[in-house]
């Protein structure tokens, strides 16, 4: 039989390199054309890679934690068909069984306030540098705490092996074939690996035998584990937790030198957190931003919003003034062309939403958003604020952003001085709705207060398009129901 070796993909518009997170297959397995084979992350999202070969699993070339780069050995596969497409392997879409249920009337006025929420500082772009085979810590599961990490073999043939190695490897003996387990959500896979189960060795019980997340709570209540998931799970609501890449043990007495304090751990900075790095030392390198802030008078907005639970949420209704304000101030929806000293605008809106993850922020966009109605922007915020915490935004939509909504009030702040995500060239923040005194028509009252902060390029534009801008989205949230009868 023939043994084809299957290269590391281009996953998405020029990347050079991706981490192994974990291999969905072991050597021995059958594997049917496309599918899923193994979990990278990117600078961009964590995706599932498809195998376009058809047999048995002979190698598998990386480590858990690895990083490989771009048109290096991912697996070899002995036997069977090759699909058609393998020139061109696609990135699968998000599953629809990786959808959490619908929540009722009465939750979903709390939610919406969360969706698309994130941090402060936005940053995301694609490193530079190449890929050089890296090694990092791989993570480790609780149902492999006491056991070593199994070892990858190296290339089976010379015309497999790369020129040069990406790492040193050593072979490792083909076990039985074993059942490959019909699981496609993260989800399910994250909720049986905290509980210490492994997806192989629970019954499927959805079309085909896919492993749904009612079949791990199942087996966790079967064998008394403890169902809570850790706090750093991005179920449903944004998560803070620290970079998920395991710290480095720090030699016992190392003393930094310029504080004279003794280390207690040093954490790799993955493939994503350098991404972020890089595009956020480029933003502060070289937009010359000013930032602008207003107070907003919210009371209405919030009124109507609970009026109809069923409704479109709050950042719905933001984002459909944002595209209003944009309309009426289209050089702030656009970018710099340094190489032509041109300033471009973009004839559409994709409107980026900063949503915090548990790998860290990104800031994924609505495509198209100033063709949707309000409804429609609704679902897609929602659509896209589940695909980004699992993990499953595209390629585009992690890029293509042309403007960016953060809504850092779901972490209980006010405002603040947010960094514009390059190469856009400006970023808009909605701090969190609270009961203050507020003066109307000369009487002190209490209503529901807002802050809006506004971060531009001072290159596309002064202080006075700012400032109408940033008027646009404050006067339409005071008087929501006059703002939408013009819209």
């Amino acid at each position: 039989m023939t043994t084809r070796t299957f290269d590391l993909p281009d996953l998405g518009e020029g990347l050079t390199e991706a981490e192994v997170v974990r291999w969905l297959v072991a050597v021995g397995d059958t594997v049917t054309l496309d599918q899923p084979v193994v979990e990278v992350e990117t600078a961009k999202s964590i995706v599932e890679v498809p195998s376009p070969f058809a047999g048995t699993v002979t190698v598998l070339h990386g480590r858990e934690g690895e990083v490989l780069a771009v048109g290096k050995p991912l697996i070899s596969v002995r036997g069977a068909e090759a699909s058609p497409e393998t020139a061109a392997v696609p990135v699968p879409e998000a599953p629809e069984t990786a959808s959490a249920p619908a929540d009722d009337a009465g939750e979903r006025y709390r939610e919406e306030e969360r969706a698309g929420s994130g941090n402060v500082l936005i940053g995301y772009g694609t490193p530079e540098s190449t890929g050089t085979g890296r090694r990092r810590r791989p993570r480790q599961r609780p149902s492999e705490a006491a056991r070593p990490p199994a070892p990858v073999a190296s290339a089976v043939s010379e015309s497999a092996r790369p020129s040069t190695p990406v790492a040193s490897v050593t072979p490792i003996q083909a076990a039985p074939a074993r059942r490959v387990p019909l699981v496609t959500s993260p989800l399910v896979r994250q909720l049986a690996r905290e509980a210490g189960l492994r997806v192989a060795d629970v019954q499927g019980s959805g079309p085909g035998g896919l492993i749904t997340r009612r079949d791990v709570r199942s087996a966790i209540e079967a064998a008394g584990a403890n169902t809570a998931p850790a706090p750093s799970a991005p179920i449903a609501v944004p998560s803070q937790a620290a970079p998920v890449t395991a710290p480095v043990p720090v030699a016992p007495g190392s003393v930094d030198s310029r504080t004279g304090l003794t280390e207690s751990r040093r954490v790799p900075m993955g493939t994503f957190r350098r991404a972020v790095a890089d595009a956020l030392s480029r933003s502060r390198s070289e937009i010359p931003e000013a930032t602008v802030w207003v107070d907003v008078d919210a009371t209405e907005l919030v009124r109507l919003r609970r009026s109809d639970p069923d409704g479109p949420g709050l950042l719905a209704y933001v984002a459909r003034f944002v595209l209003a304000g944009l309309r009426a101030y289209p050089e702030l929806n656009g970018r710099v062309d340094t190489e032509r000293e041109e300033l471009v605008q973009y004839d559409g809106v994709n409107l980026g939403l900063a949503v915090q993850t548990d790998r860290g922020l990104v800031a994924p966009a609505v495509m198209g958003a100033h063709g949707l109605t309000t409804t429609e922007l609704d679902a897609e915020i929602r659509e896209l604020t589940r695909l980004a915490r699992e993990g499953r935004a595209t390629p585009a939509q992690l890029t293509g952003g042309t403007f960016t909504l953060n809504n850092y009030g779901a972490l209980r702040v006010d405002g603040s001085a947010a960094i514009i995500n390059h190469p856009q060239v400006a970023i808009l923040g909605l701090g969190r709705i609270i009961d203050r005194p507020w003066v109307v028509d000369g009487e002190l009252t209490v209503r529901s207060v807002t802050q809006l902060s506004f971060a531009f390029d001072h290159r596309v534009c002064d202080g006075g398009a700012a400032a109408g801008f940033m008027r646009v989205v404050a006067d339409a949230m005071e008087d929501p129901a006059r703002a939408i009868a013009r819209l």
